[in-house]
């Protein structure tokens, strides 16, 4: 069958799946689709959460919504890459339109919690027992669930950007169970402290809560039986969790979008901050094995790259950025039958390499800092206390709609879903101001608005 033919299938959104009423044509439903990102409250809550510094720290560095603006812009960009070399290539017919490549890069970080990874560890200790949290698979839950557009279907988007967003397509009970070293930490009792808590030992599985399993199998229905096993197929770690191994056409495109802007984009706010100097850029990445045996650019580079001048600097990233998106190319996976599924956005072996050192360079440099890690505990700590007040206060402490839920759920399951559903949607401005307000005894009062 055609691309044109499945039209339909990947145009449909969950609500008239369940009405069974009929899709609307692509160019609607694409644009509408990111449309309904962008207009969302989980998309504009971004603007305050942690991309990589902490808010307020200066006025220039990125947040998850510029960083979300970012990729969108660099998927399309590779889109338009692709259209351009594809003449005659049977792809073609299956690259996503511009509008539904920016829907999905919009919508990719919608479940981030307030103060970024951090409070993603610590909403999943928290979860630990009844479905965990992962950020993306927060995403999913609130385009399928808790979004504003459907009273029960969240944002409702279409089925092929939903399945554009599935980074990682596995439910969190099916990759836990196959961590015997996560299933020990999880029968230890409960630490009352946690100042003294270990976060590294909790990072969540990359994975789909189970509440979300409905939706899951609704996108991959359109797939043959082998390829739903294989798609779904997890690989084992002696080391950590299991992880899926295969990603849809569209999600390779995200994915590349958001790995470029973390090494490159990133990057630059770590030079105008002066958190990385020239030295350091000349010893770790101009004269790595990495990128001496694959060198995309020269030492004009670094000179407007820490030239001082902004626009010298700009004119530097944008190069850099361009240098990636130029060099991608549709790969197939020969073991899928689908299309969406065979047809993989990839870089070259000498772009890869690259990429992936200057994504090692900021974490290296920026992201496990001190200064970055000291703020990240601070608000893991904020995350947890206030999870721990919400649940055992809610009545007091949460809005009246958050306690109607809570007062609904049939389950401590539930209940517990509910508070990580609300404090997951948190700015770090919001869970700050919270914190300050129920625990600093100068700070509050009862004509506070949150």
């Amino acid at each position: 069958m055609s691309a044109q033919q499945q039209e339909p299938i990947w145009t449909q959104k969950y609500t008239e799946f369940l009405n069974d009423s009929p899709a609307r044509p692509a160019r609607i439903v694409y644009q509408r689709d990111r449309a309904r990102v962008i207009h969302s409250a989980s998309f504009r809550r971004l603007q305050s959460k942690t991309q990589i510094f902490g808010l307020h720290e200066s006025d220039f560095y990125r947040t998850r919504l510029t960083h979300s603006m970012e990729v969108a812009q660099i998927g399309s960009g590779i889109v338009e890459q692709l259209i351009t070399d594809g003449e005659g290539q049977a792809y073609m017919d299956w690259l996503p339109s511009f509008y539904l490549i920016e829907a999905i890069c919009l919508a990719h970080d919608l479940g981030h919690p307030p103060f970024g990874h951090g409070g993603e560890v610590a909403l999943n200790y928290m979860m630990r027992h009844h479905g965990g949290f992962e950020g993306n698979a927060q995403t999913l839950r609130i385009l399928a669930k808790l979004g504003e557009y459907t009273p029960a279907n969240g944002v409702d988007l279409s089925r092929r950007a939903t399945l554009g967003v599935l980074k990682y397509p596995a439910i969190y009970e099916d990759v836990v169970s196959v961590n015997a070293a996560y299933q020990q930490l999880l029968s230890e009792p409960e630490v009352t402290d946690f100042k003294t808590w270990n976060m590294r030992a909790w990072h969540p599985p990359k994975s789909l809560y189970q509440e979300e399993e409905a939706v899951f199998n609704w996108v991959l229905s359109p797939f043959s039986l082998a390829d739903r096993q294989r798609f779904t197929q997890l690989t084992p770690s002696e080391t950590g969790h299991a992880r899926t191994q295969y990603k849809s056409l569209d999600t390779t495109i995200m994915e590349l979008a958001d790995d470029i802007a973390y090494g490159i984009h990133d990057l630059e706010d770590a030079v105008a901050m002066k958190m990385v100097s020239r030295e350091l850029w000349q010893a770790e990445v101009m004269e790595n094995p990495a990128f001496t045996e694959n060198a995309l650019w020269d030492d004009v580079m670094t000179e407007r790259l820490f030239s001082g001048s902004s626009k010298s600097r700009k004119h530097a990233v944008s190069k850099m950025v361009g240098i990636m998106v130029e060099h991608v190319y549709i790969a197939e996976q020969d073991e899928f039958e689908h299309p969406l599924l065979r047809y993989q956005a990839c870089l070259p072996e000498a772009q890869a390499r690259v990429l992936d050192l200057l994504k090692r360079f900021v974490f290296k440099n920026v992201i496990t800092i001190p200064e970055v890690k000291g703020m990240e505990y601070k608000g893991q700590l904020i995350v947890m206390d206030l999870f721990k007040a919400l649940e055992a206060n809610g009545d007091r402490l949460l809005p009246s709609n958050t306690v109607r839920k809570v007062n609904e759920a049939k389950t401590e399951r539930e209940r517990k879903r509910v508070i990580s559903d609300y404090i997951s949607g948190m700015t770090n401005t919001y869970a700050s101001r919270m914190y300050e307000k129920f625990f600093m005894p100068m700070s509050g009062s009862i004509f506070d608005r949150l």
